[in-house]
């Protein structure tokens, strides 16, 4: 019954650019695609995968989810709708999580590790959240995070989109950074539509900003043992 989270994600994908109303969206001229998968979390994997198939057989070239559980009793299914979506060239953006933790040691599902953890989906890009400011505050402390599964990080603190009944609504997640890198994916692929979506994924992880110097606070929920970490270690 409550659309406000989808409806937030939408907006920063593609709110009109035009009408100086509001906000305006990363991308213009983007259709967007509204599936309804997820209650208000502990989406079930059927479900998921469904919407996968969905969204590649009508015509999606980028799917965002921003969603995600620390369990999935049937993972074998998403795992075949995503590697359906990339035999069709669909591009997967997915929200880290926000339950502050090394999505490296502990999975937070969906994944583009598969089941036999020797192969991954190669269109996917796993976002964590960002702040403002280039300080220890620049990762946002409820974000997950991973050197080797986390790809980039994105605007996810204190996003101001749009919510149901004509309102705005100032959101936190790395279900709001997942929207801003889906956004950006779609820019590119409207401005240049000669690139692959392969092309695309690179474009995005090789011109995102390096903080090779730069210490933050390391996301804990146990507010006693935070700790400074270089920014480089908590993703690719």
């Amino acid at each position: 019954p409550d659309a406000s989270h989808g409806t937030h994600v939408a907006g920063i994908i593609g709110a009109n650019r035009n009408n100086e109303i509001g906000i305006k969206g990363v991308a213009d001229n983007v259709s967007i695609m509204a599936i309804r998968a997820v209650p208000d979390g502990d989406e079930r994997d059927k479900d998921i995968a469904n919407a996968i198939y969905y969204a590649v057989d009508n015509g999606a070239q980028i799917i965002n989810m921003s969603f995600g559980k620390s369990f999935s009793p049937q993972k074998e299914a998403i795992d075949n709708a995503v590697k359906y979506a990339e035999d069709k060239g669909v591009l997967i953006i997915h929200a880290a999580g926000n339950s502050s933790k090394n999505i490296d040691v502990k999975d937070n599902y969906p994944t583009k590790k598969y089941l036999d953890k020797d192969a991954a989906a190669q269109l996917w890009i796993e976002v964590g959240a960002s702040n403002t400011g280039l300080n220890n505050e620049f990762v946002g402390d409820f974000s997950n995070y991973g050197k080797e599964n986390v790809n980039i990080f994105a605007p996810g603190c204190q996003i101001l989109s749009s919510t149901p009944e004509n309102k705005y609504e100032a959101f936190d997640g790395t279900s709001m950074a997942s929207p801003v890198t889906a956004g950006v994916a779609a820019l590119l692929m409207s401005y240049y539509p000669q690139l692959s979506v392969y092309q695309i994924k690179d474009i995005i992880l090789n011109s995102g900003k390096k903080y090779l110097n730069l210490e933050v606070t390391e996301p804990n929920t146990n507010e006693d043992k935070k700790r400074k970490v270089a920014f480089a270690k908590l993703c690719a």
